[in-house]
């Protein structure tokens, strides 16, 4: 087995990605849509594109899924298919989809409620991080960057946790003690 094959391992059959597929819809348990599912298996790293697309369409013509107003559900039959036949799957493939498919909603939920724009200013740039939650604006302020590249590596890091990064701020404004003031060096 070459280098590569280890470090990213990939199934190789579309029966394979049958069961995985069927898997990962009944762990996420939410409305996912073709799209979703697609970029999804595509992130993991596991599933080739076509043995996606032939395992998808093969799924959908045994009645293992169906797709409900622009999702893809997954029926009692596919249910039962991946609670019975997912042992099959090595563990390493099933971790790297959850984690794929995890990922893949929280930044979904971090671009709903996060924006991070950086601009150009005269002398560097300008970095403006807004947080909101349920229409109600958390947090709204700017940041100085020298350059570019550095103002696009502080929204970057924001925007991959921003609700982190609000409570690491807010932490850090909560615990920020007054300023002592060394009277003893004007004495």
């Amino acid at each position: 087995m070459s280098g590569q094959q280890m470090t990213n391992p990939e199934l190789n059959s579309v029966h394979s990605v049958k069961i995985l597929l069927c898997y990962i819809l009944e762990k996420l348990n939410r409305p996912v849509t073709e799209e979703q599912l697609r970029l999804i298996s595509e992130d993991s790293g596991v599933i080739n594109y076509f043995y996606y697309s032939d395992a998808l369409t093969e799924l959908t013509e045994n009645g293992s899924v169906i797709s409900v107003s622009g999702s893809i559900v997954l029926t009692e039959k596919g249910r039962l298919g991946s609670e019975y036949f997912n042992r099959y799957i090595p563990l390493v493939f099933r971790k790297k989809l959850l984690k794929a498919a995890f990922g893949f909603f929280i930044r979904e939920q971090n671009e709903d409620m996060c924006s991070c724009t950086v601009s150009e200013t005269d002398d560097g740039c300008r970095v403006n991080f807004v947080l909101s939650d349920g229409g109600r604006e958390l947090i709204n302020m700017s940041f100085f960057a020298p350059d570019m590249s550095q103002g696009d590596l502080i929204a970057e890091k924001i925007k991959s946790n921003p609700t982190g990064a609000y409570k690491k701020i807010l932490g850090f404004l909560l615990d920020n003690p007054e300023e002592e003031i060394d009277v003893e060096k004007y004495l």
